[in-house]
């Protein structure tokens, strides 16, 4: 195999990632035992042979550029795999370390995934999280992510996903809501009311909603003078002020259910649901962070898992 890096040594790619987090060569000299001037000409070199600024400098601090920023979060994450390799061949990783940076739905990562992480943590305390919450699907690469949890997958050989639960969907309405305009007896019904729509942040298109029947199942497409976008916990919180019917997750609106501010209507047509999967890259050594959340997860939530549909 030729090689491809003969003019950048991991030792450099090291000190250009402890440079990026410090942003300062000269507190990168002192932490790696070199002068300022050391790792100046070892950034130059990179920059060099990249064809690419990667930092902007000041008097008193650099940044990374856009380019900079993409080749950092490649490199660190590069960088943490030769590392967690090491530790698996050699059996010194007793212990899960590291930083786990995940992206979460905003419904289940509110309502179900970060109440759990506390009790993540304790068991593993080395582990630090950095989560963001977003409904779009993220570049695991140039974003630097270890690990997503979606409902909705784009296809991609180079991801694993694996189901880690199945929601169950329900219909919602205040009291109010139901006294003003009637109760459905029927998803045919859902005609004579206002439905909040919520639109996918892909096509910009509503979302269907899905109801079961002895024969069939059905996807109905709904109307009404709301709609909401990426955001799926804005869709409950207009149901709850009143605005009309809505088919959301049942994990979202339990509380709301259990204390009557909502009413769930279309019984004998529920019994869908919609699946949460996670999603991480498919290397050939996962760190053991990454491997014990999973792990994790998939015994947590596992009691949110509803019929298939």
């Amino acid at each position: 195999m030729s090689r491809q890096f003969s003019a950048v040594s991991l030792g450099s790619i090291e000190l250009f990632c402890l440079a990026a987090e410090l942003e300062s060569f000269t507190a990168a000299a002192a932490q790696a035992g070199l002068t300022p001037a050391a790792v100046s000409r070892t950034i130059a070199r990179m920059e060099e042979r990249l064809q690419v600024r990667l930092f902007t400098r000041s008097t008193r601090r650099i940044r990374l550029t856009d380019g900079g920023r993409a080749y950092y979060e490649q490199c660190r994450q590069a960088l943490g795999q030769i590392v967690d390799a090491e530790r698996e061949l050699t059996g010194t990783q007793a212990e899960p370390t590291g930083v786990l940076r995940m992206s979460l739905p905003t419904p289940l990562g509110h309502r179900r995934v970060l109440p759990l992480l506390p009790r993540f943590r304790e068991l593993y305390p080395k582990v630090r999280i950095e989560v963001q919450l977003s409904n779009r699907n993220v570049d695991f690469v140039a974003e630097g992510f270890d690990v997503a949890i979606r409902a909705r997958t784009q296809p991609d050989s180079g991801l694993v996903v694996r189901k880690i639960m199945d929601a169950e969907l329900v219909v919602v309405a205040t009291p109010s809501y139901l006294r003003r305009h009637g109760v459905p007896r029927s998803p045919d019904e859902l005609r004579q009311h206002d439905c909040i729509q919520f639109l996918l942040p892909n096509t910009g298109q509503p979302v269907p909603w899905l109801f079961r029947t002895e024969e069939n199942d059905l996807e109905i497409a709904t109307t009404g003078s709301y709609t909401c976008m990426e955001d799926l916990l804005g869709i409950s919180t207009l149901a709850g002020s009143g605005a009309g019917l809505v088919q959301t997750y049942r994990f979202i609106v339990e509380e709301e259910l259990r204390d009557g501010r909502l009413v769930e209507v279309l019984q004998p047509f529920g019994g869908r649901s919609r699946p949460f999967s996670v999603v991480y890259p498919g290397t050939r050594h996962m760190p053991l962070r990454l491997r014990v959340f999973i792990d994790f997860l998939m015994r947590e939530l596992d009691g949110g898992h509803g019929p298939a549909g």
